[in-house]
């Protein structure tokens, strides 16, 4: 670790630096104010292209790239120069324009300089580079990343399924089923909510300041600036969003940040059952020598991975709500209570990825423990109940399910004791065979079927 990075406050920007360094390019403060100068430098190459707007300069091919420089060789020390300016402007979005109008005078072009930012409320510049950002790494980041995470869920649920296995249900033994069962259902929730988050394009807003197009239709009224900003926000790829106050209504940014709580959810679960698992021993983690347990029991294997991820996974369900609640709710057209808010939204997709990383981890340690999990089948035969008494109604027996109720709850069953009920049973020989025959491994029903569906 760097000296930086022992220094920081938030674990986010030291111990799990290295995990999360690829968010630098998403949601840094560099990333802001980068997006920020691409969004102004774009809306103004953009206007230069609308033939009807003649008072505004003409430029040639080689003009055009020296402006397209400014947002493409954007880098920390130009970064930088906007900080300072800032500290006198003590504003954010002003002092991107103050910059992009001094590098426009420094490459002969200040013929530009009254046109940057025309037409624009701070929020226009602002909502636009969050939704720009945050698409990104859905798109580039997030997405690819779940996708990985549920192809290997995916491989262990065809690996694991043949392998029976006790079910738990309130914690107590219950009808069979398949390991690699109990992982395709995960497959098949995280599936869901990917699809969901798939769905979760941003949209944006650019309709000035309380997005009435008010400079617009002062600038030029016979322009249809709604086409002309719909035409520019979906440049970059983003929903548009015509109706609007000063600020883009952030409900589709809410939309995702529900459905990325509810995928945390599900992974919490995970994380909790593969814990659980491990501790009866159902699967085992491949040993690295060099790794330690605990400072004091040296036999110890942790489940160290799903712990850590089941606690990210915590505090960005824990960030998420906060930051919904707030980002919702604006005063009249416009508050800046919410700028502060917005900072933070990359704090709950970086919790989500060092989850994510700790996940993958972890899943590549699983091994199935099958002498375990088959020890506790064959001590179980008591699971046949729902077979028993399901074939008994077939057999038209009045009480069936009471009768063996009786004989098997809170009991334990062996294989003899089994045989010997199956025997005395008043049910057709065909039945009685088929049951004769039947074990805890077998009676597993469809699951090895079910895990291996695409």
């Amino acid at each position: 670790m760097t000296k930086e990075s022992l220094l920081s406050i938030s674990p986010i920007d030291g111990r799990y630096k290295n995990k999360v360094k690829d968010f630098e390019n998403y949601f840094s403060e560099f990333a802001l104010i980068k997006t920020r100068v691409e969004v102004e430098i774009r809306w103004l190459l953009f206007l230069l292209n609308i033939k009807s707007l003649n008072f505004l300069p003409l430029i040639n091919k080689n003009q055009k790239k020296k402006i397209e420089s400014i947002f493409l060789n954007f880098n920390l020390k130009e970064a930088s120069k906007v900080k300072s300016i800032e500290k006198i402007t003590n504003h954010d979005v002003k002092a991107v324009e103050v910059y992009i109008v001094k590098q426009l005078d420094s490459v002969g072009l200040s013929k530009l300089s009254e046109f940057v930012h025309i037409c624009c409320t701070s929020e226009d510049i602002n909502n636009l580079s969050y939704a720009l950002m945050i698409e990104r790494y859905r798109t580039e980041y997030l997405l690819p990343n779940l996708k990985s995470l549920n192809k290997e869920i995916n491989k262990m649920a065809i690996k694991w399924a043949n392998i029976s296995m006790l079910s738990f249900t309130h914690g107590q033994k219950a009808s069979p089923t398949s390991l690699g069962k109990e992982f395709k259902n995960f497959f098949h929730r995280i599936s869901f909510h990917q699809n969901k988050i798939n769905e979760s394009k941003q949209s944006a807003k650019f309709n000035g300041a309380v997005g009435n197009f008010n400079a617009h239709h002062a600038l030029d009224s016979d322009i249809n600036w709604p086409n002309v900003t719909k035409k520019f926000i979906s440049s970059f790829n983003l929903g548009y969003s015509l109706i609007s106050s000063q600020i883009e209504f952030k409900d589709n940014l809410v939309f995702l940040l529900s459905n990325i709580e509810n995928l945390n959810n599900v992974l919490i679960d995970l994380s909790k059952d593969i814990w659980l698992y491990i501790s009866k021993d159902y699967l085992k983690q491949k040993i690295s020598s060099s790794e330690v347990g605990s400072s004091t029991m040296p036999h110890k294997v942790n489940p160290i991975d799903f712990e850590n991820a089941e606690g990210n996974l915590t505090l960005s369900n824990s960030l998420i709500p906060a930051l919904k609640n707030k980002l919702q709710i604006s005063r009249l057209q416009r508050d800046l209570s919410d700028s502060t808010v917005s900072r933070n939204i990359g704090l709950c997709f970086a919790y989500l990825e060092i989850s994510l990383k700790s996940l993958n981890k972890g899943l590549n340690k699983l091994e199935a423990n099958k002498k375990k999990i088959n020890e506790e089948l064959e001590e179980s035969w008591e699971v046949l109940a729902e077979a028993i008494q399901t074939v008994m109604r077939k057999n038209k027996i009045s009480n069936s399910y009471d009768i063996i109720k009786k004989l098997t709850r809170g009991k334990e069953l062996s294989g003899e004791s089994y045989r010997n009920l199956i025997e005395n049973l008043p049910i057709n020989e065909v039945d009685k065979t088929k049951l004769l025959k039947l074990t805890p491994i077998q009676y597993t029903g469809l699951a090895s079927y079910l895990a291996k569906l695409k």
